[in-house]
């Protein structure tokens, strides 16, 4: 884990002049932020605003009309889609996930993130069977295993029921605590002190 000390208010993400037009509508124009060490940023805005496109653009899975983003450290991006494959089990993708950031993560620390996320009785189970919700807790494991210090989550608390919802609180309040920044799409608040709201199509 990093070393808090060294890193507060070290910039994350800068983006300034940011402008995009999807399907004939301008969702920003010329929009500007920067993210730094310790940072949480909820983005607001109804369907349809940007919430999610300007993750992606942040990302760089989405090429915007204009602007400039410097992306000094780097990120995890979890869109609202959990994103797993549904033939293999929790513990399957979550090692899958770990093999494509060339991670070698130890299986105890696989098993940890599992139970975390209150998975153990199902982590051998193919997602295709699990809940909504529980395909949700299975995707957030990532972030249990995360070296990224910068988060980029697209509605994370969707489908979760209450104690999931306070799970992912608490994720995120670990991560910043230890360095690490947050921009996240929300219709619900994270409820954290000094956090910054963002609110687009307004």
């Amino acid at each position: 884990m990093y070393r808090t000390a060294l890193l507060l208010n070290q910039s994350l993400i800068e983006v300034n002049d940011l402008t995009c037009t999807v399907a004939g509508q301008r969702l920003f124009d010329r929009l500007g932020l920067t993210v730094v060490s310790g940072d949480v940023l909820e983005l607001w805005g109804p369907n349809g605003s940007g919430k999610s496109t300007l993750l992606r653009c942040l990302a760089g899975l989405f090429e915007a009309d204009g602007g400039f983003i410097k992306r000094a450290v780097g990120l995890l991006y979890m869109g609202h889609r959990p994103g797993l494959n549904e033939l293999l089990s929790p513990l399957e993708n979550l090692r899958w996930c770990a093999g494509l950031q060339e991670r070698d993560v130890s299986p105890e620390m696989l098993l940890s993130a599992i139970h975390y996320v209150g998975l153990d009785r199902y982590k051998n189970a193919p997602c295709r069977t699990l809940s909504a919700g529980q395909m949700r807790r299975a995707a957030l494991a990532r972030l249990c295993i995360s070296e990224s210090r910068l988060w980029l989550l697209d509605e994370p608390m969707t489908s979760l029921d209450d104690d999931a919802v306070a799970l992912v609180r608490n994720l995120i309040a670990k991560h910043r605590s230890a360095g690490g920044g947050c921009i996240c799409a929300t219709h619900v608040t994270l409820e954290f002190p000094q956090t910054r709201v963002l609110e687009l199509g307004a």
